[in-house]
């Protein structure tokens, strides 16, 4: 068997000396593979006597262990120097200062509807919601904007289509927050309908809406928010001291001028834009218009079946994207939907 003692010397030497895994791997190749020498010398026990094949077989074993045992000697020893070597190259100077968090934030629209809906739940208001996908009668027809009113020319807006490329009729992505209204009637009148005096309802709607317009200060998809509130004796004067009371509270400004001015709104009657004024910063003195509102149209509360002459309410509409930029401070509403983090990192 000194030819076996040979045979394992070799392979310890030719195992030292093999510099990385590979070479290791190919020269292992000569000693255990399927032409090993080891290999060889186990098959030619087929030609031995059994005797003789027990002796040999025993003697084989030991010296193929001796071999596998430096091969895994020489693997480790070539793994622990690829791992001291990676260490070295990417050593970590533990003296560095670490690397900051990035702290998230809410989006400024959204710190504006927290604002918003605080301020009005503080007066008694709910928040009430709606599908942004809506049908033409809650869009249109029950705010007294009937087919072909001319009064729809202002909502040019984004209608749905069929797999034909054919528009679906009667359904559209809504242009304002006041079917929120709508519906919010029909459920409260389907509720309390039946009792002799119904309890008021008293309801914010905010919400995405879509129009077909793009510019500094518009926007195709933008937030609104409205209000109504409906019961018996509500007059022009509630209406008024509502609003003129959120818009100061809203802005932290006790000396912010509100006025109402005359206008025309399909569902109201009468209709008033109401108006801003700054007595400080760089908007002093100058009038911005910040939202349309009025006294509930008749014709509205009969498509929900409310009783105009027993019943009467208000309702309003702001932009919450034109209250947060005047909030803030910014001068073009496309930066609040661009994503780009240097600007919304100023607001967290």
């Amino acid at each position: 068997m000194q030819n076996l003692d040979q045979i394992i010397r070799q392979a310890s030497a030719d195992f030292s000396a093999a510099d990385d895994p590979d070479a290791l791997e190919q020269i292992k190749a000569r000693y255990l593979g399927k032409s090993g020498q080891i290999t060889g010398l186990l098959k030619g026990m087929a030609k031995l006597s059994p005797e003789e094949r027990k002796t040999a077989g025993l003697t084989i074993n030991r010296a193929k262990e001796a071999i596998e045992t430096a091969l895994n000697g020489r693997r480790e020893t070539l793994r622990r120097q690829a791992l001291e070597t990676r260490l070295a190259e990417e050593s970590i100077d533990v003296t560095l200062p670490g690397r900051k968090e990035c702290r998230g934030g809410l989006h400024p629209v959204t710190r504006s509807l927290e604002r918003i809906e605080t301020l009005f739940r503080s007066i008694g208001f709910e928040v009430a919601e709606g599908p942004e996908i809506e049908a033409d009668f809650q869009n249109f027809t029950a705010l007294n904007m009937p087919e072909g009113h001319p009064a729809r020319s202002m909502h040019d807006t984004f209608y749905l289509l069929d797999e034909k490329g054919n528009a679906v009729e009667d359904v559209l992505l809504r242009t304002h927050t006041s079917p929120i209204q709508v519906r919010y009637m029909q459920a409260h009148v389907e509720k309390y309908g039946h009792l002799e005096t119904m309890p008021d309802i008293r309801i914010i709607a905010p919400g995405r809406v879509y129009r077909v317009d793009s510019d500094a200060t518009h926007s195709p998809m933008f937030h609104q928010v409205e209000g109504l509130w409906i019961g018996e004796d509500v007059s022009m004067s509630d209406l008024k001291g509502i609003c003129a009371d959120f818009l100061r509270r809203f802005f932290e400004s006790d000396d912010l001028k509100v006025r109402f001015r005359p206008s025309f709104f399909p569902f109201t009657e009468p209709s008033a834009e109401i108006d801003v004024a700054f007595m400080s910063g760089a908007l002093k003195g100058r009038w911005l218009e910040i939202a349309g509102c009025g006294m509930v149209h008749p014709n509205v509360l009969r498509h929900v079946r409310i009783d105009p002459e027993k019943y009467t309410g208000f309702a309003f509409g702001m932009g919450m994207d034109r209250l947060t930029m005047l909030r803030y401070g910014v001068d073009d509403l496309r930066l609040f939907f661009d994503g780009d983090l240097r600007f919304l990192s100023q607001f967290v």
